[in-house]
């Protein structure tokens, strides 16, 4: 089985930016380099046959190439009790629309077509009970921004959970349609 999902990689210089951020709430897991993406789809565990299928499906979808910028931090809760830190990125519009020919991609290659609410993010952190409070961490970086840059593709990612958490593996790349 191959536990699949599709994202973008922010470039070096962003990644940097955001790892510098990332210190001040104890008990947080933060995201290491590698692990830092802006899911644009969670696919889940499929077979061999299926992830082929979804890398060919994901081979047709076509949208021009744009630019993100980082824009804020925020959480998600599950429960009432805040377990993600995240940073934004915007605009939201193009990301969200390649987001949508995406899922409708995995839906032809026979994923279910997901039904919650899409909020392109970047994951900082994974928080616990053990988690201090997150309000000095949320009022330092309020403001968070930067340089808009260049997303140019996506990809389609393996997740390869262990002891340390998930090590991901880029399967395929796929151009965006150069401006």
């Amino acid at each position: 089985m191959h536990r699949l999902f599709v994202a973008l990689r922010p470039p070096v210089p962003v990644r940097d930016h955001l790892l510098g951020l990332m210190h001040g709430v104890e008990g947080a897991r933060w995201q290491s380099d590698d692990q830092l993406h802006l899911t644009l789809r969670f696919i889940g565990e499929v077979d061999r046959h299926q992830a082929s299928d979804i890398a060919a499906a994901l081979a047709r979808v076509t949208a021009p190439a744009f630019d993100l910028a980082l824009s804020s931090v925020g959480t998600f809760d599950r429960r009432g009790r805040i377990d993600t830190l995240w940073a934004g990125v915007t605009p939201h519009d193009q990301v969200a629309a390649l987001h949508a020919r995406i899922d409708r991609a995995c839906v032809m290659a026979g994923c279910a077509s997901e039904h919650r609410a899409y909020l392109p993010h970047i994951t900082l952190a994974r928080l616990n009970r053990s988690s201090a409070p997150l309000h000095d961490f949320l009022a330092a970086n309020a403001g968070l921004s930067s340089a808009p840059f260049p997303v140019s593709e996506f990809g389609l990612y393996e997740s390869i959970l262990g002891r340390e958490g998930p090590v991901y593996h880029l399967a395929e790349r796929y151009p965006l349609v150069p401006r």
